[in-house]
């Protein structure tokens, strides 16, 4: 493998890390939301691998702090800590990153749900695959495509998980884009990363505990979590003494994997804690991984062995078309189980064969739809992560 060396002097290193923590993230996600059971017992080797599968949420947390740093970064490498081209330029960048190929998604659904509803009614074909029990159902209403088209799906319990479910995070990442310059930057200026940092999370709980589980399903209190990537990359790039202070007095390694246990403790379902809690602890410990790995990459310092395969060339190549893949796995998984369904397989022979499938033919058609709906619109920058090169460099 080729390692990618960054200089210590460079102003702008570009952070692999992000790229290949994106792609693995994606990955994984995939992983979890693939069926693997077909109401029979599995063997213990395959039951132990789907066990460690169950923490699909932690992937959407690290997103979410991938977002807020990624768009914090930009404001504070720019020379007046603003946005460049204003309010309208930067929606319309982040229209042009996230909706084409969301609508694309949403629209092969639509199609492939059309077309399974016709061979039901026009022939023997029956689809048998519950809503709720996989990651794409035909069974929608013109009320649910509304509100996807819209993008508030999310706040609605009864539709955030109709059509494709994995897209209700879209909707969610998107909201929070019109926060960040209209709340959070303002906030962030006027007054300090603790205070804006407590006032989001106020903010983000206060439809649990003010307004009764109000827009619960859009899980507000993803604004708080949004705010810790935003720290993130004001610590971890900030001129300001106390930033710089904070970067250098505190052992962000250690702080990340101490959160990281406390969040697994907190979500222990015994405890009876809510999701939120656990949720901001993996928020802390990413927050903190990523202040560590962007303070060993502008030192020139190489990271630890296990934190090197957010470097690996495939983990970035993977993290090119991660967008797409998260979009475009849950039908295609889908089609996959109802394929397997027919054959009579052995429920051992219907877990591998779902999981190999699975990824392989997602990974797959991810890619082809990463190619035609989210590249060409891509910035020229982000056109140079190109997945051929990152494999040319195993």
């Amino acid at each position: 493998m080729t390692h990618i060396v960054h200089k210590p002097n460079d102003k702008k290193p570009h952070l692999y890390y992000l790229d290949g923590l994106r792609g693995l993230a994606a990955l994984y996600v995939l992983i979890v939301h693939i069926q693997p059971l077909m109401g029979e017992p599995l063997p213990i080797w395959l039951n132990i691998f789907q066990a460690t599968m169950k923490y699909g949420r932690v992937s959407v947390v690290v997103f979410i702090i991938l977002s807020g740093y990624g768009l914090m970064l930009s404001v504070i490498r720019s020379p007046s800590n603003s946005i460049s081209g204003g309010f309208l330029g930067y929606i319309k960048r982040r229209s042009q990153r996230i909706l084409p190929a969301y609508y694309a998604a949403l629209v092969f659904c639509i199609i492939l749900a059309a077309g399974i509803l016709a061979l039901e009614k026009f022939t023997s074909f029956s689809w048998d695959l519950q809503r709720g029990e996989y990651h794409f159902s035909p069974y929608f209403s013109m009320i649910d495509v509304v509100y996807h088209l819209l993008l508030i799906h999310n706040l609605s319990p009864d539709i955030f998980m109709s059509i494709n479910p994995p897209l209700w995070t879209v909707a969610t990442e998107w909201h929070l884009y019109f926060l960040f310059p209209l709340l959070l930057l303002p906030l962030w200026r006027r007054f300090n990363l603790f205070f804006l940092f407590i006032t989001a999370s106020l903010i983000g709980l206060a439809p649990l505990y003010v307004l009764n589980g109000f827009f619960e399903s859009a899980s507000p209190w993803f604004l708080g979590i949004f705010v810790m990537g935003m720290a993130a990359a004001d610590i971890g790039f900030s001129q300001k003494p106390r930033l710089i202070a904070l970067r250098n007095s505190l052992p962000w390694g250690k702080l990340a994997t101490i959160f990281v246990v406390i969040a697994f403790l907190t979500e222990w379902r015994r405890l009876g804690l809510h999701i939120w809690i656990s949720e901001y602890f993996f928020g802390f410990a990413t927050a903190c991984l990523f202040i560590y790995f962007t303070k060993l990459v502008t030192e020139g310092k190489k990271p630890p062995r296990i934190l090197r395969l957010f470097e690996h060339p495939l983990a970035i190549a993977l993290g090119a078309f991660s967008y797409s893949l998260y979009l475009i796995h849950g039908p295609i998984i889908t089609l996959i189980s109802r394929l397997l369904l027919s054959l009579n397989l052995s429920p051992t022979v219907f877990g591998v064969a779902s999981y190999l499938l699975g990824v392989v033919m997602s990974l797959l058609f991810a890619y082809l739809f990463y190619l035609v709906f989210e590249r060409p619109l891509m910035s020229n920058f982000l056109k140079k992560r190109k997945v051929k090169e990152a494999v040319k460099s195993l």
